[in-house]
Parts: C-alpha cells; sequence; structure tokens
C-alpha cells in the first residue's frame, strides 16, 4: 500500500499541488490555502466590526449583530454553502464563479466565529483599559483603537491562527459545488485511477494534517509565548505609577 501511495503522489503531485493549472484553472492545495487565506483576512475586519455592534450600547447595532451572529453559528457551514450557491444567481441573475460563493459563505461564517473570540478579547482586558485610554485623553474611539484593540488582538493570535486551520478544513466543503480545491483534486486522482480510493483519500487526510499539526504546534507556541510576556508584564515594578502610557505602550 505504502508503494501504491508513493507512486500515486510520484504521478498526480502537480495536480494535487495546482490542479489543471496552466491548462486550466488554478485548483489543488495552491487553492486550499489562497481561499482559506483570502476568507480569514476579508472576515477579519468584518469580526471587528460585528464585535464592536455586539459592545455597543444602542440596541439598534447590537440586536441585529447578534441575531445574524447567533443564526449564522447555528446553521451548519453546508447549509449555508448551498443556500449561497443556488440563491446569489436566483437573485442576481448572474452565473456566479463557485470560487467565488464559496469564499463570500466563508468570509460569512467566519466573521461570526470571529467576532465571538475578538469580543471575548475585549472584554477579558476589563474596564481598567478603557479608563487609561480615557486618563490619556483619548475618545472612546481613540481608546479603542490606539489601547485596547491592539492588546485584543494581540493576545488573540494563536485563537486566529486555530480559526485559520479550521478554515481549512472547512474548504473541504466546496467540493459539493465543485470548487477545485485539494479535495476536487483528489477526487479527480480518484476517478483515473478508480482501483485505489483508499490510498488517494489517506494521502489526502496525511497532507491535511500535516497542514493543520503544524499550525496548531505554531499557536500552542505562540500562545505560550504570549503568556510569559503577559506574565512578565505583570510582574513590572510600581514604576507603571509613574509613567502609566510607557507600560501601555510596551503591552502593545
Amino acid at each position: 500500500m505504502i508503494h501504491d501511495m508513493i507512486a500515486i503522489v510520484r504521478d498526480y503531485w502537480l495536480l494535487l499541488l495546482i490542479g489543471q493549472y496552466p491548462n486550466g484553472p488554478l485548483g489543488g492545495l495552491a487553492n486550499t490555502l489562497i481561499l482559506s487565506a483570502l476568507s480569514i483576512a476579508l472576515a477579519f475586519p468584518v469580526s471587528i466590526l460585528f464585535a464592536l455592534a455586539r459592545l455597543s450600547k444602542s440596541p439598534l447595532l447590537r440586536w441585529p449583530v447578534t441575531a445574524l451572529v447567533y443564526f449564522t453559528r447555528g446553521v451548519p457551514l453546508l447549509m449555508l454553502i448551498l443556500w449561497s450557491y443556488f440563491l446569489v444567481p436566483l437573485l442576481t441573475g448572474a452565473d456566479v464563479p463557485s470560487f467565488v460563493t464559496m469564499l463570500t459563505t466563508l468570509v460569512v461564517y467566519q466573521s461570526a466565529f470571529l467576532s465571538e473570540v475578538v469580543r471575548a478579547g475585549i472584554v477579558a482586558l476589563g474596564p481598567g483599559q478603557m479608563d487609561a485610554g480615557r486618563a490619556l485623553g483619548h475618545g472612546y474611539l481613540g481608546a479603542m483603537r490606539f489601547i485596547i484593540l491592539p492588546q485584543a488582538l494581540y493576545n488573540m493570535i494563536p485563537s486566529i491562527i486555530s480559526t485559520f486551520v479550521s478554515t481549512i478544513k472547512d474548504t473541504t466543503l466546496g467540493y459539493v459545488i465543485n470548487v477545485p480545491d485539494l479535495t476536487f483534486a483528489a477526487s479527480q486522482v480518484n476517478n483515473q485511477l478508480l482501483t485505489q480510493p483508499f490510498q488517494v483519500f489517506l494521502i489526502l487526510a496525511i497532507v491535511y494534517f500535516a497542514i493543520c499539526w503544524t499550525l496548531t504546534y505554531f499557536a500552542n507556541r505562540l500562545e505560550r509565548s504570549i503568556t510569559r510576556r503577559r506574565a512578565g508584564l505583570s510582574n513590572l515594578p510600581s514604576a507603571a505609577l509613574v509613567a502609566p502610557s510607557k507600560i501601555i505602550s510596551e503591552q502593545l
């Protein structure tokens, strides 16, 4: 079996890596990573806006966003993908590429989850940070931008990486709408071989495991580093009473 897997990788590694490119659309592992990175990059600013809206005192902002977040988190991702795939062309009358459909769905889905991470990071800092920002002359938005969000986002880096890992695994659902990702490429290989499905999809599982394990390991190392740094800052001498702005800038 190992010999068969080595032969499959040797013969089809380019298809698994980039799909049919340059003779066709980009696919394979490259498309999976591009789709995951784009969805996180686009979802991140949206998640910050969602988190700030959920922390807002205005019910006109808080209630609709809260409903959207709970609805998105409560519906299976596969349902959102199918709704987007069939509903968007119906509403727009345009033929939307499957890659765009999957990207849009992942952005909405991951924005809802990341917004809770951002909100938890802001709440975990406590009200003292906002008081410190006001003491330095900032308004609400200024304190949020220059003091609270930088600290919260720094502490949330491991969680963001974990969300990226989850997104990589979620891209496999794009197979149902023919997104040319790594799973789709593996299916093409399987259709050509016909007699070795176990070996093909075992290779697929190994590739996903290697990527996700590496990113998770990096996230855990980074989280321990951040924890040690925060512990070191918490043990700083009482000079913080003399120069609070300096301590805040060091935390940033």
